[in-house]
């Protein structure tokens, strides 16, 4: 049961308040803002709370015990708010989120509803949808490792103990051509094997989209001295252009075969290949099969 400042509580009372929703955002990088959907400014925590965006929210409905609770908040795109650049960087995913109950006369009586983080963003034309989850929505999170047939560790991480420096599997390259938002062409990979940085990661250098990064969905070859083609899973968000630099890094498909031939790292890895499947759990006694209690694989 929340506890109300007096204040707050007597204008409750009175029959007639004057409040208002407040909205504070921590990104990853520390950077506070503050929203409200009041008709002028206000103060909350030491965070000024703009109302030029005109953010509005959904009912919230909060429930007992570890249901996820969460609402929908609207607002217009504003350079040095809510730009549409920063939330196609990513910039406020996962970003920390309070939401304040507040009598716009005095801010001071104020009331924090809910805690929680930044969900999934949708942008449009001159606004954005983002939808905001409680603290319980970690509890969704699947923790600790499951058994699986594929490799549940990060290339390159400790677990895994390839280096991802070496020559072999890293390489430079600078789009030579665009042919769409998510595929380009390159002629620095001639060195290497079509399809060896599929799944891998591409970090643009230079350019527009300098500093972030992209998962790579397919590399191609379609001759022995023509460029080689990579197909991105998703578009940039800032437009690609001929010149732009990047660095490549091997991609893997978290198979034993994958880890045992293209990165001779059998040792590290972190699947069970020969865990039995769905099959062997459903399967039935037959004449004639080898029903002697034995190895399955």
């Amino acid at each position: 049961m929340k506890t109300l400042p007096p204040g707050l509580a007597a204008s409750l009372a009175s029959g007639a308040t004057t409040l208002a929703w407040c909205w504070l955002l921590t990104r990853a990088d520390g950077l506070r803002l503050g929203f409200t959907d009041h008709d002028e400014d206000l103060v909350v925590e030491g965070v000024a709370c703009a109302a030029e965006t005109g953010l509005a929210a959904s009912a919230l409905e909060q429930s007992t015990g570890l249901a996820v609770d969460g609402l929908e908040v609207m607002g217009a795109l504003a350079d040095g708010r809510l730009a549409e650049a920063e939330l196609a960087r990513g910039l406020f995913d996962g970003a920390a989120v309070e939401v304040w109950r507040v009598d716009w006369q005095r801010p001071a009586d104020r009331v924090l509803v809910m805690s929680g983080h930044v969900g999934e963003v949708a942008r449009g034309r001159a606004g954005f949808v983002a939808e905001l989850r409680s603290l319980s929505a970690a509890l969704n999170q699947p923790r600790g490792r499951l058994y699986q047939r594929a490799c549940d560790a990060l290339l390159g991480d400790a677990r895994c103990g390839i280096d991802l420096t070496r020559p072999l599997y890293r390489a430079a390259g600078t789009v030579a051509g665009v042919l769409s938002a998510r595929t380009l062409r390159t002629e620095e990979l001639a060195a290497f094997a079509e399809g060896w940085f599929a799944g891998g990661r591409l970090a643009w250098t230079s350019g527009a989209n300098a500093g972030l990064q992209a998962e790579v969905r397919g590399h191609a070859r379609p001759g022995p001295l023509a460029p080689a083609l990579l197909d991105l899973w998703e578009p940039c968000p800032e437009p690609i252009a001929p010149g732009d630099a990047f660095t490549l890094t091997a991609g893997c498909d978290k198979t034993f075969d994958a880890c045992r031939s293209k990165f001779a790292n059998a040792a590290n890895f972190r699947g069970c290949p020969h865990i039995p499947g769905n099959d062997y759990a459903t399967a039935y006694a037959a004449s004639g099969a080898g029903n002697d209690g034995g190895r399955v694989v």
